[in-house]
């Protein structure tokens, strides 16, 4: 009979071995999902997949433009979910020279009574093309605030690679623009506001 609470001892050291790799593989899970974003983002900036779009490009030499060849370039704008402005581009498309640097606007208006702040997320169609479409000045880059009420034009400037594949004759940019809250100095304002109130 003594040897009982040694007996009951052994399986319990075994359930919490368990429960400890349990806990740790619930850990590693979340921790290697945090390292899939980033690793997915420089994946998709390296090989272009997924229409992802590399960042601001900065030409280092002066290239003639191919006049001889003709890309035409389309541009969509839609609202992320929960996103209230008007966004459209001015142009639905351009014809465009390899080299040559292109500047389109993008329209957005905010509608509502409130200041807001927006993101707009760029892809490309096809994916092979990305890696052959630069931007040297983009909207995209930065977040935009808009007050209540307020409209703007936001610049786009581009660059179609002379190295472009030749099957590829168009391309499609397409922007997603999200809801970014409030702009930083109103809620710091209310913020603010509310603890003088409160002191």
């Amino acid at each position: 009979m003594a040897e009982q609470p040694a007996n009951k001892a052994a399986p319990q050291r075994s359930n919490s071995r368990v429960v400890g790799w349990c806990i740790a593989s619930v850990f590693g899970m979340f921790a290697f999902g945090f390292a899939m974003v980033p690793l997915y983002d420089v994946f998709c900036d390296i090989t272009g997949i997924n229409g992802k779009t590399s960042g601001r490009y900065e030409s280092t030499e002066q290239s003639a433009a191919d006049m001889t060849r003709t890309v035409k370039v389309q541009f969509l704008a839609q609202n992320g979910p929960g996103m209230p402005w008007i966004f459209r581009p001015v142009a639905r498309s351009v014809e465009v020279h390899p080299g040559e640097a292109i500047t389109v606007n993008f329209y957005a208006e905010n509608p509502t009574d409130r200041d807001m702040v927006g993101q707009a997320v760029p892809s490309l169609s096809p994916s092979e093309g990305t890696l052959y479409f630069h931007k040297t000045e983009c909207f995209c880059f930065n977040q935009q605030p808009l007050a209540a009420g307020e409209n703007t034009e936001m610049p786009l400037v581009f660059i179609v690679d002379q190295d472009l594949p030749s099957h590829i004759t168009k391309l499609t940019l397409s922007y997603t623009l999200y809801d970014q809250g409030e702009p930083q100095a109103t809620v710091s304002k209310a913020t603010n506001t509310t603890i003088n109130d409160n002191g």
